[in-house]
């Protein structure tokens, strides 16, 4: 006789498969999307630029149109992962947990969404602003397209991913794994493991560290703050739950 947690096993594992493909399939939707209009992008991401970026290969222009079509189709799929995940977790949470997809969901695009704008309206030109400042008269700034969006990636997409932390730690709440206690005894760690993340992305200056370092305690603080709700919310309605199935 087949064991029934084995047959439980592969049933979790053959749905964990369906989700990661609808995931992906969702991925190269918006990806192939986002290559239609892909040119108007690039257009508008370079409209500050006094010159043409410069190509050393045939196939510098699709790697670039590739990074910037790929960075629009993570944006466009973060939801669907989100709901995808949220799916393959819910039959383990209670009702009042489910509930929450509908604030969980759109937030994970919402605050992805404001990561970026940060990284590019703020921290993209601060930097770039220093490195021609290093360059002056002494050098002759000439832009590679693949170098030059290949930098704003890494200026945008992680504080995009940074962003999320008070929808992962909404999520990580509500199923238990985290609280506001755990996160009140490693704020001090988590300051410091966040401060070294803003010095080592900004330039070495003091202003452009603490233009960073401040908007990322204030995600932490917020997160601890949502966390205190979810986890107060979820207390009081297990204390409420024997009285009302008595």
């Amino acid at each position: 006789m087949s064991n029934p947690n084995d047959l439980n096993l592969v049933g979790h594992l053959d749905e964990l498969r369906t989700r990661l493909i609808r995931t992906l399939i969702a991925f190269l939707v918006a990806m192939a999307a986002a290559f239609i209009y892909v040119k108007d992008i690039y257009r508008w991401l370079v409209r500050g630029i006094d010159q043409k970026l410069v190509v050393l290969g045939p196939s510098d222009v699709m790697w670039v149109y590739l990074m910037i079509a790929g960075v629009v189709a993570i944006a466009v799929t973060l939801p669907i992962a989100a709901y995808q995940t949220w799916k393959f977790v819910t039959p383990a949470l209670p009702a009042v947990a489910k509930r929450s997809a509908l604030v969980f969901i759109p937030s994970i695009s919402l605050l992805f969404i404001t990561g970026l704008c940060f990284g590019y309206f703020i921290l993209f030109p601060m930097v770039l602003h220093f490195m021609d400042q290093m360059a002056g008269d002494d050098f002759a700034a000439m832009y590679t397209a693949e170098r030059y969006f290949r930098f704003m990636i890494h200026m945008t997409v992680p504080f995009g991913l940074l962003f999320e932390m008070p929808a992962i730690v909404m999520f990580l709440t509500k199923i238990g794994i985290l609280n506001p206690v755990r996160l009140a005894k490693a704020r001090k760690l988590s300051y410091f493991i966040l401060a070294i993340v803003a010095i080592t992305i900004t330039p070495p200056d003091i202003l452009s560290d603490i233009i960073v370092i401040v908007p990322l305690f204030l995600l932490y603080e917020i997160s601890m703050t949502i966390s205190k709700i979810v986890y107060r919310n979820q207390l009081r309605a297990q204390s409420e739950w024997p009285t009302t199935t008595a």
